[in-house]
């Protein structure tokens, strides 16, 4: 691994993970100061996931051809300009413009993630990618708690500008730390096919992609769990701020500090005990664990009568951190290697997809006044994944959640 350049692709990540999570617990406060109800509100969280999904692909096949810097640059400017844009809006109109100017160059994670696949060995690149992981279990932790100290002291608008300065010095890092052709590591010769096409993701269009893989027993129920787990979530923090404001009167701040919250109970929990229990627990119990968490913590959110209920409700949410790990190890090791890149990129796309359809689910039933149903529909969602693990189980156990001695498809 070329140590010299995982560090700066750290700093850059980290940076950029920085100004996405300070948007979180904003987004929705922002759009309500300009008149939107909940379903434009739930729209305004769901178009970037929207334009994310449509130009994945494409961007992924530009850094191919004309390199991972200048792709990554543009695409950090495109967020740059989407934030100032934001900040000066005067009419909702203009934030959902620069929503979708920064949807459309949404490359910056996956063009980081290609780049250190070009750099590492490849026996090396698992604890690379790991780098990521951490970037944003700081990210959730640091970004929400800029924001409550921003827009407590200086106003919503504030918090925009404040990540819209971490976006120019991701820019400029990336300027001034990465080498426009990174150098190949040892061992890269025989792994060339794998490092291009690791993180390309399947069109949004090409469902023929999506289907063959959710007509294979081997990794199907474990997609469908994946796509489950990340509905559920996605309901949970589409609807989240607006329930807080509706429920409590909460503002940004506030809401800001509980995800503050979130983001130190994840570190715990992906950080400590995820590699722990791994060895102790097993997947099959993790995936449990995880999919009960999911429905006692919107339950107790959606039945809460004070803030205490939501600060309960978080530190339940914090375990169903186990469940997309897991979930996409269990879909890695039933795939053959040839790929992993395409497996990786469907995740990726499923994943996208539930971050556009969480937030107008979530925004149509508060929208409605809704509050328990919005809540409790998150509940539902997640006793869907217990149920298909059970049956997925059944009859084998957990040596039925065991990879197969030869991978699908070969």
């Amino acid at each position: 691994m070329a140590r010299s350049l995982i560090l700066p692709i750290f700093l850059i990540v980290l940076v950029d993970i920085l100004g996405l999570t300070m948007l979180i617990p904003l987004l929705p406060f922002y759009a309500v100061s300009f008149g939107a109800s909940a379903r434009a509100a739930g729209a305004l969280m769901a178009v970037y996931a929207l334009f994310s999904l449509l130009s994945g692909p494409p961007l992924g096949a530009l850094s191919d051809r004309f390199g991972r810097k200048p792709v990554l640059l543009a695409s950090q400017v495109g967020t740059f300009l989407g934030l100032i844009l934001m900040a000066f809006a005067q009419s909702l109109w203009v934030v959902f413009v620069a929503r979708i100017i920064d949807g459309i160059t949404a490359g910056n994670i996956s063009v980081a993630q290609a780049y250190i696949a070009d750099v590492s060995k490849p026996s090396e690149r698992a604890k690379s990618f790991g780098l990521i992981g951490i970037a944003f279990g700081l990210g959730f932790l640091i970004g929400p708690a800029a924001t409550a100290f921003l827009a407590a002291r200086y106003g919503d608008r504030a918090a925009v500008l404040g990540a819209a300065a971490l976006s120019a010095l991701s820019i400029l890092a990336t300027l001034v730390l990465l080498p426009a052709q990174p150098p190949k590591p040892e061992g890269a010769e025989e792994d060339a096919l794998a490092s291009v096409s690791t993180y390309r993701r399947p069109s949004v269009l090409d469902l023929g992609a999506y289907a063959a893989y959710f007509r294979r027993p081997a990794i199907a129920p474990f997609l469908w769990q994946f796509l489950i787990a990340q509905l559920a979530f996605s309901v949970f923090m589409g609807g989240y701020g607006l329930y807080a404001k509706q429920r409590f009167g909460m503002n940004t701040a506030d809401v800001s500090l509980t995800l503050t919250y979130a983001g130190l109970l994840g570190i715990v929990v992906q950080g400590v005990l995820l590699p722990r229990l791994l060895r102790t627990a097993g997947e099959v119990n993790l995936l449990i664990t995880g999919f009960v968490a999911t429905v006692l913590s919107t339950s107790t959110l959606a039945l809460a009568a004070t803030t205490t209920g939501i600060y309960i409700s978080i530190t339940a949410l914090a375990l169903t951190g186990f469940l997309r790990p897991v979930l996409s190890s269990l879909i890695s090791r039933r795939s053959s290697p040839q790929e992993q890149g395409a497996v990786l990129g469907l995740t990726q796309s499923l994943s996208a997809i539930t971050q556009i359809l969480g937030p107008l689910l979530a925004g149509e039933l508060i929208d409605r006044r809704l509050l328990t149903a919005w809540g409790l529909t998150g509940a539902a969602i997640g006793a869907c994944g217990l149920l298909l693990l059970f049956l997925t189980a059944r009859g084998g156990g957990p040596a039925a959640m065991e990879p197969p001695s030869a991978p699908a498809g070969r």
